[in-house]
């Protein structure tokens, strides 16, 4: 059976909208996190993305309910339209014990579909220094970053990293979320690391996680990116 975890990122005021959306669907689990945005104003005009509070809102849907999913947020709340949300759902290989397969499925019978491992997108996850978000997200968008969503959390990790890494996991954290093209995931964290890894103040680890589907980027045309770039570069009148 196919799995997924559907992400969807939403201003913080439309985070309850998302909640009936999944509890009117009858999916057992959704979880809400508070975020922040990291969008820079040049790209307001081009994504129509805004550095404002966010909600990270997630379940756990089947291929047929992510669909359903996914159709119902583009009705009710435009996530198609960029400006309105993010969502993505990343495929789950595996389920700890049969009690939470049934709880997460409705005890509905597996099969053995087997999901697209074809994935155009994916999921950056990196992990920095409390305070460093823009260090990284100055080093992610020349290499091809649009935006980010930033969450707090505290790290638990063991001393082996201090002394391999240089960092300390134990400590309070930020959580960077980047949605990128799989063409050009790799360039961006090969400019993390660089520019705000291991050894900098933002001490940032990355790695990245597939996503089987994706709503609310809009893909700029070659001559609409070099329109916008040019609008964005010319002088105020």
């Amino acid at each position: 059976m196919e799995l997924n975890m559907v992400m969807a990122i939403v201003n913080r005021d439309r985070h309850e909208m998302m909640e009936d959306i999944i509890h009117g669907l009858k999916l057992p689990l959704a979880m809400t996190m508070y975020a922040r945005g990291t969008a820079q104003d040049e790209h307001l005009s081009l994504y129509g993305l805004a550095a404002t509070e966010k909600a990270l809102v997630f379940t756990v849907a089947d291929g047929e309910q992510t669909k359903k999913l996914m159709r119902a947020a583009k009705l009710r709340m435009f996530v198609d339209i960029p400006g309105n949300g993010i969502m993505m759902s990343v495929p789950l290989k595996s389920v700890g014990g049969g009690r939470t397969m049934a709880y997460l499925t409705d005890n509905m019978n597996m099969n053995s579909d087997k999901p697209s491992m074809d994935f155009s997108h994916e999921l950056i996850y990196v992990i920095l220094n409390e305070g460093c978000s823009d260090m990284v997200m100055a080093a992610a968008r020349p290499a091809g970053a649009t935006g980010g969503t930033v969450l707090s959390g505290k790290g638990t990790g063991a001393r082996e990293s201090e002394k391999f890494l240089g960092i300390s996991l134990a400590s309070e954290k930020d959580v960077v979320l980047i949605v990128a093209e799989s063409s050009k995931k790799a360039a961006i964290m090969k400019a993390i690391v660089k520019e705000a890894g291991p050894g900098t103040d933002a001490g940032a680890i990355c790695f990245s996680l597939p996503v089987s589907g994706v709503e609310g980027l809009r893909r700029l045309s070659a001559e609409e990116a070099a329109e916008a770039a040019a609008d964005a570069e010319a002088p105020e009148a």
